[in-house]
This record gives structure tokens, sequence and C-alpha cells, in this order.
């Protein structure tokens, strides 16, 4: 007698099911999670083409005049401007001292290094709010009036933990020894730190800055606190959240996403073919 030949059970429908949902349940997750990120960004992306009139809470048709002109909404260009040279002048005080805070923390032993790693992490762990009425208070009591100024160093202020921590990792991720070796053939200490540890440490002191500026300029509670009548663009867009905010709002913050994005890309493109060289 010949024995037929054994037939593969197909598992039952819910199994597969079951069984093809643990396979892919990442993907889903991933899938869900870039929707839920990104669905804010395409409603502000939709709705700078938005024809609105008085507000723009409700869909009236498609328009390309918002963008031909962004500036058409009362003092949303003027807040822009304010929001980047806070920004910018932020990004150059922080990035500064937080990248020499972040050597002298990393390269060298000094008494109360320990507390002043403490101290650098504070700004960082406080609530905003708690931070932002401290700093109030603070300008108040010694009568410094409310304004760019007030703005400026309360920004530094908890931008610069952020610009530490990021130079910090990248400096502890170096080998000391490729400054000795410098050294060995003859170099200077600024020779050494110029042609050697800079050009390693750039990646992170540019991480570092790009994240301060991101920082710094879409800083709402802190700002509003602090800066009595001058008017960043997150508080531009705050106050003018109760009558609808304006098209041309939209178009500066898809504007602002589309170049953040760019850069990103630029960045990963970048590294990536020099880490095929």
């Amino acid at each position: 007698m010949t024995s037929s030949p054994t037939v593969a059970q197909t598992p039952p429908l819910g199994r597969r099911i079951s069984a093809w949902f643990g396979r892919n349940a990442l993907r889903i997750y991933a899938v869900f999670a870039f929707i839920y990120l990104l669905l804010p960004v395409a409603y502000t992306f939709a709705f700078s083409f938005n024809n609105a009139g008085r507000t723009n809470l409700v869909w009236q048709g498609f328009t390309l005049d918002n963008w031909l002109n962004p500036c058409g909404a009362p003092e949303v260009c003027g807040s822009l401007v304010n929001s980047i040279v806070v920004a910018a002048v932020v990004t150059a005080v922080a990035t500064l001292l937080g990248t020499l805070i972040a050597f002298a923390l990393v390269r060298h032993r000094f008494r109360g290094r320990s507390t002043t790693n403490l101290l650098i992490f504070l700004p960082m762990a406080t609530p905003e709010v708690v931070l932002g009425s401290s700093l109030l208070a603070l300008f108040l009591n010694i009568l410094i009036p409310l304004g760019f100024w007030t703005v400026v160093i309360a920004h530094i202020m908890f931008c610069i933990s952020f610009v530490v921590v990021t130079v910090k990792a990248r400096l502890a991720s170096l080998d000391p020894r490729l400054e000795q070796a410098a050294m060995d053939l003859y170099a200077t200490e600024w020779s050494a730190f110029r042609r050697i540890t800079l050009p390693l440490v750039a990646p992170g002191i540019a991480a570092a800055a790009l994240l301060a500026f991101s920082l710094s300029f879409d800083d709402f509670i802190i700002t509003n606190f602090n800066s009595g009548q001058f008017t960043t663009f997150p508080k531009f867009v705050y106050v003018s959240a109760t009558r609808g905010i304006p098209p041309q709002a939209n178009v500066i913050a898809t504007a602002m996403f589309l170049i953040a994005l760019v850069i990103v890309i630029i960045g990963q493109t970048a590294g990536s073919r020099r880490n095929k060289a």
C-alpha cells in the first residue's frame, strides 16, 4: 500500500490575521505615529491656501494670495522678524558660552565640577511656567523694563543647558590622545585645537546651535512672561487664535517647517556620504 502524501493544514483565519499583525505591528505603529505627528502640519499647510476673510477657522476656498503676500496680515512679519533676531542673538551667545562650559566640564577637573553639572541640568528640568515666572519676578525686582533684552536673557538661560549637553556628548566620544599625538608632532595647543579638535567637534556645535535657534524661536511660555509689549511670532499666533489665526501665519509656519526639513535632509545626506567615503 502506498501512503498518501501529508497535506499541510492551513491555519485558521484568525491565527493568520494575528500572525500578520504580530509581524507588522511596528510598521503599523510607525504609520499611526507619523500620521499623528504630521496631521497638524498638514492642517497648517492646507489652511495657508484658505481664502479666509476675517477668520481662518472655516475653509472658504482655495487661493494663492496668502503665499504671494505673506505679510498681508497686520504685525505678522514684524513678529517674525522679532523672533528671528532674538533667536539669532540667543544662538550666538548660548552656543559660545555653552561650548566653553562643555569643554571645561569634559576636559578639566576642578572644584565644584559636579555642582556645575547639576546646575546645568536645572533649567532643563524646571517647568517653563516656573522658570518664566521666576525670571519675571527677578526683572521686576531689579527694575529692568520688559522687552527685547529680557526675552534674550531668559532664552539664553535655558538654551545654554541644551548646548552644553549636546556639545558635551560630542566631546565625550572623542579620543583625547588625538590631540596628544598632534602635540607630539610639535603642534602647539592652539594648532592642535584648530586642526584636530574643532573639526571633530564642529558637527556637535552646529547641532547645538540649530537646537538653540529652534528652542528660542518657538518658545512661548517664558517669552509671554518676560516680553511686555514686545511681540514674537509664537506670541502673535497665541493672541490671534481667539479670532482665527490669519492664513499668512500658516504660510510662515509652513515655510519654516519646509526650511527645517530641507536642513535635516541636507545634514543626513552629507553625513551618509561622509560615512561612505
